[in-house]
């Protein structure tokens, strides 16, 4: 009787793994699916939620529990959502300059695409590549008392 308990807690601490490579990041094997699933650059709470889903995973489910077929079935996935049915709108790469495809990217590859696009509007000198260019804020916040560098901080008083 205990020798059988004893190999039903061995086939389930070989099952378990504490580290799970998945598109090429390591997470740790006690958290659940779907946070474990968000770790992974350019994939959030919701893109997770939805791989589970249309998966049929369990998003409570421990991510060291996951099966080899379930890994490959999520990675499988994150290169291409739209094929298992996750709208365009959920997409982090929609009509893609290139090629004019609605795509997801994750990992390395979205870091290196919006190298690329930083460097396009550079290169075309657009208001967004010449804010960048110069190291100021993008998207329109203010500058006058935030994004200081260097000496020129706080209030100086008139002498």
């Amino acid at each position: 009787m205990a020798e059988e308990r004893d190999a039903d807690t061995m086939s389930t601490q070989e099952q378990f793994r504490y580290i799970v490579r998945l598109a090429g990041t390591d997470i740790e094997g006690k958290l659940k699916a779907v946070h474990g699933l968000a770790l992974v650059k350019g994939v959030g709470v919701n893109l997770a939620y939805a791989l589970c889903r249309m998966l049929g995973i369990d998003p409570e489910k421990r991510i060291g529990f996951l099966t080899e077929a379930e890994i490959r079935k999520i990675e499988n996935a994150l290169k291409d959502p739209a094929s298992i049915g996750i709208p365009s709108w959920m997409l982090d790469r929609r009509k893609d300059y290139e090629t004019g495809r609605d795509m997801h990217l994750v990992g390395a590859d979205l870091i290196f695409a919006v190298k690329q696009d930083i460097e396009r509007e550079k290169k075309t000198r657009s208001w967004r590549g010449i804010r960048h260019a110069l190291g100021l804020k993008v998207r329109g916040q203010r500058t006058h008392t935030t994004g200081r560098l260097g000496i020129t901080v706080g209030v100086r008083k008139k002498r």
